[in-house]
């Protein structure tokens, strides 16, 4: 089962909105065949499997990482051609909570005779696919807070000025994440500031969907993004009925979304990137835009990165801006800790409770 999830991990950033899925088959104390769901679209892990064997896998245990799919989607049921082969033991490690899935698959495999046993390491099987579970159950990206800051908590100087903070690996570390999720979120104040570009820079890159939350619709026509808009996917949310401006961006290969009130509805923005198929976001701020993402209850991890420094100043910046609660216990939740270091660069990352 763990090299099952070793080749899970090799559809990461490819497989989206679909989980990623790894299937190894053994046949007397061998491994036979095995593969992973490697793109939106392909065949899945056990198709693979099957496809990639050495030798007839009729009598041969299976194991995979995700409960064998029973509708037909993309793909035909993977559950169909796991019986049809003759697989004799099937090991599980997640269950699946699609609806249109969960517990028909493993229901058709005993029909067809199979022995089937799951929970086989399920924490580690469950662990990579936290964005698929989120996303298949609420229908909305799952969302990922990302900072660089200093060690008194400041994400750049009273000037504005911001890099670099982190480190080279530090900032390596964050193009992995880019390629991994679906879409990358920023306010305009970060696109008037930097001037950024917002793709992955990383060999093999999938560069996510780009999403400016512009309420006033103040993206200047000559960006970095604009300029790019028909290489990168690019949404811009808004709450302006300029209708010049938007064919200006529409022409110019930008997708607009409009949500009433007097600023961007973050809420309605979330349910619209899900239906949508984007099920993971990257918010890679500003301030602004962070603190009213964590008001709105919609930050699902936090991805800290801390370097050795102290930039100090009471008009410097910090990482989440807006008033703040009042009260400490009224403060932002999170849990489950995990600490990776890069260099002197410390990444701590939370889920959120």
């Amino acid at each position: 089962m763990r090299r099952a999830i070793e080749l899970a991990k090799k559809g990461e950033g490819f497989t989206n909105p679909n989980p990623m899925v790894g299937a190894v088959i053994v046949k007397d104390g061998r491994i036979i065949g095995e593969g992973y769901h490697e793109r939106y679209g392909g065949f899945h892990a056990e198709r693979n499997a099957l496809k990639n064997a050495v030798e007839p896998v009729c009598g041969a245990d299976m194991y995979v990482t995700l409960e064998p799919c029973s509708h037909h989607g993309k793909q035909p049921p993977c559950c169909e051609a796991v019986g049809d082969a003759g697989i004799k033991n099937v090991y599980i490690g997640s269950d699946d909570p699609n609806p249109l899935v969960s517990g028909k698959g493993i229901e058709y495999l005993k029909s067809c005779g199979v022995n089937v046993r799951t929970n086989i390491l399920k924490d580690e099987c469950d662990a990579i696919n936290k964005i698929f579970f989120h996303y298949i159950t609420t229908k909305t990206p799952y969302t990922i807070m990302k900072a660089g800051m200093t060690i008194d908590g400041k994400c750049a100087t009273r000037t504005g000025n911001s890099k670099w903070i982190t480190n080279e690996l530090s900032r390596e570390d964050v193009h992995k994440t880019r390629r991994r999720v679906a879409g990358i979120m920023v306010g305009i104040n970060t696109v008037l500031e930097d001037n950024p570009m917002l793709n992955c820079r990383l060999e093999n890159p999938k560069n996510p969907i780009r999403i400016i939350c512009d309420s006033k619709l103040r993206i200047p026509l000559d960006c970095n993004i604009v300029k790019t808009a028909n290489e990168i996917p690019t949404i811009i949310a808004t709450v302006s009925g300029d209708i010049e401006k938007t064919k200006q961006l529409e022409n110019l290969g930008i997708d607009i979304i409009r949500t009433t009130g007097e600023r961007v509805n973050l809420k309605a923005l979330m349910q619209e990137l899900g239906q949508r198929g984007i099920d993971s976001v990257l918010l890679e701020g500003g301030n602004t835009l962070n603190a009213s993402m964590l008001e709105a209850g919609l930050v699902n991890k936090l991805e800290i990165y801390i370097a050795p420094k102290i930039i100090g100043g009471a008009n410097s910046k910090p990482v989440v801006g807006g008033e703040g609660v009042a009260l400490v216990k009224d403060a932002y939740m999170f849990s489950s800790p995990k600490v990776t270091m890069f260099g002197e660069d410390i990444k701590i990352e939370y889920e959120r409770e």
